[in-house]
C-alpha cells in the first residue's frame, strides 16, 4: 500500500496521544476517525483538538480554511468495529495495558482485513506481545508518537520479530506523511526513546530524593549544560508521573535494577501527584 493513498483511519484512545494523532492524520487530508470507550471521552478529545488547531489559527501558523478543512475530516466514535470499516490503518493509542492492547488490536484483527495496517502508540510494551493477539501479526508494528503529538516531529516505527518489510515501510511513509521524522528501531524494552528518557528521567528523581540540588536546577543543568530542550524533571511532569512510574517498572522487570523506580516517584503518584494534567508534580500546573 501506497501511504499516500491512504483515505481513512481509525485512532483508537482519544487521550492525550489518540487526539494529537487523529489531529495530524487529519491535518495531512486523512479522514480521521476517534474512538473511546464513552461519548464523553470522545468529545473531550475532538474538543482539544479544536482547541489546539484555534491556536494555530490565532499564532498564524494555519490558516481558518486549514482549520475548517481538518475538523471537517474528523469524527468521533464510540463503537470500533463500525469506525473500523473500509479504513487502511489503524493506530491503537490507549492505556498502556498489554491486556486491553491485545484484546483491542485483535478483535480488530480479525474483522479488517490482511491489508491494513494495525499499529500501535506503545512507549515500551513488546510489539511481539501485542501482536501475538492478532491474526495475520505481519501487518502489526509500533507507532511511538510524542506529546504534544501536532507540535513533536520525532515518531518511533518499532519493527517486530513477525513485522513484515511492507508494514515496516508502510509506517515509515506515513510518518513523513504526517510531517514527522521518524527512526526506525527493533522490538526491545523501552524501544531507544523510552529507555534513554527513563534512564535519565530517574536519576534526576533520584537526585531531587538524596536532596543534590532542586528540580529548578537539575534540570537548568541539563538545558544550559547539555542543550536539551526541557529537563528531565519538567519533562517528566508533561508526560505524567504515572506514566513515567508504570514505563519504569517494566523496564525494571525486563532489563534489570538500574531502571527501578526511586521510592520518591512510587510516593508521589501515591499522593496523586502526577504532574501537568492534575496540577502538581515537581512543578506547580496551572489546570
Amino acid at each position: 500500500m501506497d501511504a499516500n493513498r491512504i483515505e481513512r483511519a481509525l485512532v483508537i484512545g482519544a487521550g492525550t496521544m489518540g487526539h494529537g494523532i487523529a489531529h495530524v492524520l487529519a491535518m495531512c487530508g486523512i479522514e480521521a476517525r476517534l474512538a473511546d470507550v464513552s461519548q464523553g471521552a470522545v468529545d473531550a478529545g475532538l474538543a482539544k483538538v479544536r482547541a489546539n488547531l484555534q491556536k494555530g489559527v490565532e499564532r498564524g501558523k494555519l490558516t481558518q480554511e486549514q482549520r475548517d478543512g481538518t475538523l471537517a475530516r474528523l469524527s468521533g466514535w464510540t463503537d470500533n468495529a463500525a469506525a473500523a470499516m473500509g479504513v487502511q490503518v489503524v493506530i491503537e493509542a490507549v492505556p498502556e495495558k498489554l491486556a486491553l492492547k491485545r484484546q483491542i488490536l485483535g478483535d480488530l484483527g480479525g474483522k479488517l482485513g490482511p491489508d491494513v495496517l494495525l499499529a500501535t502508540n506503545t512507549s515500551s510494551l513488546s510489539i511481539a506481545d501485542i501482536a501475538e493477539a492478532v491474526p495475520h501479526p505481519e501487518r502489526v508494528t509500533g507507532m511511538h508518537f510524542f506529546n504534544p503529538v501536532h507540535l513533536m516531529k520525532l515518531v518511533e516505527v518499532v519493527r517486530a520479530p513477525k513485522s513484515s518489510d511492507g508494514a515496516v515501510a508502510l509506517s515509515v511513509a506515513l510518518a513523513v506523511r504526517l510531517g514527522k521524522e521518524p527512526i526506525t528501531v527493533r522490538d526491545t524494552p523501552g524501544f531507544a526513546s523510552s529507555r534513554l528518557g527513563i534512564a535519565i528521567g530517574m536519576e534526576a528523581i533520584r537526585m531531587v530524593e538524596e536532596e543534590v540540588a532542586s528540580p529548578e536546577d537539575i534540570d537548568k543543568a541539563m538545558t544550559l549544560g547539555y542543550g536539551f530542550p526541557m529537563g528531565p524533571l519538567r519533562l517528566t511532569d508533561l508526560v505524567g508521573l504515572d506514566v513515567r512510574l508504570s514505563i519504569a517498572e517494566y523496564l525494571a522487570s525486563t532489563l534489570g535494577p538500574r531502571f527501578e523506580p526511586p521510592k520518591l516517584l512510587r510516593d508521589m503518584v501515591t499522593q496523586g501527584h502526577l504532574g501537568q494534567k492534575n496540577g502538581r508534580g515537581f512543578y506547580h500546573w496551572d489546570t
